[in-house]
């Protein structure tokens, strides 16, 4: 019987424990859901940091293509 009891034992105490913590009290539902909120917050802000540097690329590609017009006229002016 004491063998029964131990498998037994052995055998439901995952499915008891896994009982147990699916259920989350308040205070952890409430760190779980502020925990999501935060990613959200931090995924919102990674986009806006990446157009923000997307935004910057193209201003010095910009910035970049007017000054090798301006050494190219330069050194054209400077050729005659």
């Amino acid at each position: 019987m004491s063998r029964f009891l131990t498998i037994l034992a052995i055998g439901a105490a995952p499915i008891l424990l896994a009982g147990c913590t699916t259920q989350l009290s308040s205070e952890d539902r409430a760190m779980l859901q502020q925990s999501q909120a935060d990613a959200r917050d931090a995924k919102a802000e990674a986009a806006r940091a990446t157009a923000a540097a997307q935004a910057a690329s193209t201003a010095a590609r910009i910035a970049n293509d007017k000054a090798d017009r301006i050494l190219a006229a330069a050194a054209e002016r400077k050729a005659r």
